[in-house]
């Protein structure tokens, strides 16, 4: 059977990190609480704090991903023939900004794909162009995932009068891209993808965090204005873990292995703390974790980017690694069991 292998990973961070004192100056979140409450140390903001204006565009963030990983992959720009993108904070509505990207490339004559999801995207999105490989229509794709959702952010705003829900997505989300080569060739070395997983689990449930287009909107049905973005933390905070626990079962089920002999462990990345609470419950050891989250901040569709950006650094010939993202917007469980390639 055909296999598919990871063979190049770039991400891209906009500007320097924002710690969590430079959150208290500009929006009046204490430092402390958000030490004690997420956990998260830094992230990063497409849009300059002190100048109030934004300084990236998703395409930008996006581009120099794509670029990296293609780079590293040892390829050049016109041995990609298929491009898949996720992100739940496009550019624009039109044109799909996995265009855009292309455009910038230098691509042309190529099929694009645009995925719309939050934290599961990214698989998502490597699952897209998995499918198509194993068609044998294509033979190398390039996949990439970002998110910009600070750069909605309006200054015009009263910080201090915003509901927590909305405060606390200032503390925990961040902006940023990452971007993955994968191909069929026999000729390349790189971290097979044994299995991989995106599926739907949210039949009769309440959404777990809900996104409304930029900004505040008035609402039809009530005459009055609707939060830009909420969430339901207790649901959260008592599902994702076990639909983590599920995912990683299967997963090994697949590798036909326990997790004593898994290698790496790409956990779920939600916000410090609560990463580390995933980690504990799952039984991981901590130091085969790849655990970014507290320094980059939740970017969403970028998050295992950055992951596995360490993980293909880090992987041995012989290894095995998993990779899990839940996304409790409508509860998506998505995941992946990789193995490196022994030594030839």
């Amino acid at each position: 059977m055909k296999s598919v292998k990871l063979i190049g990973v770039g991400t891209a961070l906009p500007g320097n990190p924002v710690p969590n004192s430079k959150m208290e100056e500009v929006f009046g979140l204490r430092e402390d609480w958000i030490d004690l409450m997420i956990g998260t140390k830094t992230r990063h903001f497409a849009v300059d704090l002190d100048e109030k204006v934004v300084k990236f565009q998703l395409l930008d963030l996006a581009y120099e991903a794509a670029q990296k990983a293609i780079t590293r992959a040892g390829f050049t720009n016109d041995e990609i023939d298929l491009i898949v993108m996720s992100t739940a904070t496009p550019d624009h509505l039109m044109p799909a900004t996995v265009n855009l990207v292309a455009d910038r490339l230098g691509m042309n004559q190529i099929p694009t794909y645009e995925i719309q999801a939050g934290c599961s995207g990214a698989i998502q999105g490597l699952e897209v162009a998995y499918r198509f490989l194993l068609t044998g229509a294509f033979t190398n794709a390039l996949v990439i995932g970002g998110d910009v959702c600070n750069k909605y952010m309006s200054f015009r705003r009263d910080f201090k009068k915003l509901r927590s829900s909305e405060l606390i997505n200032l503390a925990l989300f961040g902006d940023g891209a990452g971007a993955a080569v994968l191909s069929t060739g026999s000729e390349y070395d790189g971290i097979n993808i044994e299995h991989i997983v995106n599926r739907f689990e949210g039949l009769n449930r309440e959404p777990g965090q809900m996104m409304n287009w930029f900004g505040l909107q008035e609402s039809p049905e009530e005459g009055k204005k609707v939060q830009s973005a909420k969430e339901d933390y207790k649901a959260i905070e008592r599902d994702v873990p076990v639909m983590a626990k599920e995912m990683l079962v299967e997963l090994l089920e697949k590798l036909q292995c326990p997790a004593e002999s898994v290698d790496h462990y790409l956990p779920p990345q939600l916000g410090g703390h609560m990463t580390d609470r995933i980690v504990q419950s799952l039984e991981l050891d901590s130091a085969k974790t790849i655990n970014c989250v507290a320094e980059t901040g939740n970017n969403g569709n970028a998050l295992p980017y950055l992951q596995l950006e360490q993980l293909i650094d880090r992987m041995k010939p012989g290894e095995k690694a998993v990779c899990i993202a839940i996304e409790s917007s409508k509860w998506i469980k998505t995941g992946m069991a990789l193995v490196k390639e022994e030594a030839k």
